[in-house]
């Protein structure tokens, strides 16, 4: 079943809702990175949110990119987006070592760390980009997203992240949302929601039972009359490419480009989204050197 994300509204427009199944996405990039199970859950959790986020933008070409650096074993979580919830993204260490909070509960935050920060940075067609960050809360992710969200955007927000890794650490269930509410919201339904959302199971727990997406949002906001706004596929998709692998050599210039030539005699590149390996031979990097000369 391919990856998607539902937007909705609910309780007359006052509550706005992007809920994810992003088993099959989160899949790909564990197998692409060979993750261990706690880095799968690390990335998966960051590839979920910014795929919603993605969907946020409001242009065709505005592009996001969420960075998460804690200090923990794990390094930096790198994820970019688009306005149509395609993701891309790595992390540092992907076989950082997993721990268990309890048993089936892995240790994100212990990976991650929270001495650092969650940086979220917009390019929305501006002469700059739109740079947003806010300490680390947990290291968990979607605590920490629903904080940036909060103090850097002034927007509250509940957002649940969930990965469920299998015996054979392929990805079992990967979903998540993020809820809004808009101005005019009721005081009645914010604290219906406050409490339905505190007796919630983890989304993945829900998954696994069975639920579909569908399911989910009117497990959690049935009583507030839920429309699907509109449904949006989204992938794993690395737009990487030999030239602009090429244009990167070009870049080194040619002093170094020929300094390669002579003591390697090539050049492999491998792209850091997708482990995908690039080979330029001798005489492809002559042309490159050339051309870096001009």
């Amino acid at each position: 079943m391919n990856s998607k994300v539902i937007r909705i509204t609910a309780a007359n427009n006052t509550i706005r809702g992007f809920f994810a199944d992003t088993t099959a996405l989160v899949d790909k990039a564990s197998k692409l990175h060979v993750t261990s199970p706690v880095a799968s859950s690390a990335l998966g959790r960051t590839l979920t949110a910014t795929s919603i986020m993605g969907l946020m933008l409001k242009e065709e070409h505005h592009k996001i990119t969420v960075k998460i650096n804690g200090g923990g074993d794990i390094g930096t979580i790198l994820v970019t987006g688009d306005s149509e919830g395609n993701v891309k993204g790595y992390v540092d260490n992907p076989q950082v070592e997993s721990t268990n909070i309890k048993p089936g509960k892995l240790h994100v935050g212990k990976a991650v760390g929270t001495k650092g920060s969650i940086t979220i940075i917009k390019d929305i067609g501006l002469k700059e980009p739109y740079v947003g960050s806010y300490p680390l809360a947990t290291g968990e992710i979607g605590e920490d997203v629903a904080a940036y969200f909060l103090y850097s955007e002034q927007q509250p927000s509940a957002v649940a992240l969930g990965v469920l890794i299998d015996v054979d650490h392929s990805i079992k269930a990967s979903g998540g949302f993020i809820i809004q509410v808009l101005p005019g919201v009721e005081q009645e339904t914010l604290d219906i929601l406050e409490d339905k959302l505190g007796q919630m199971e983890p989304i993945t727990t829900l998954m696994d039972k069975g639920m579909s997406i569908e399911d989910v949002i009117h497990h959690l906001l049935g009583d507030f009359q839920p429309k699907v706004l509109y449904t949006y596929p989204v992938d794993f998709i690395c737009d990487c490419n030999e030239d602009r692998l090429e244009r990167a050599l070009i870049s080194l210039g040619d002093k170094e480009l020929r300094e390669i030539i002579e003591e390697d005699h090539g050049a492999e590149m491998t792209c850091h989204f997708c482990n995908k390996k690039y080979y330029f031979n001798e005489e492809r990097l002559e042309e490159l050197a050339k051309q870096a000369k001009k």
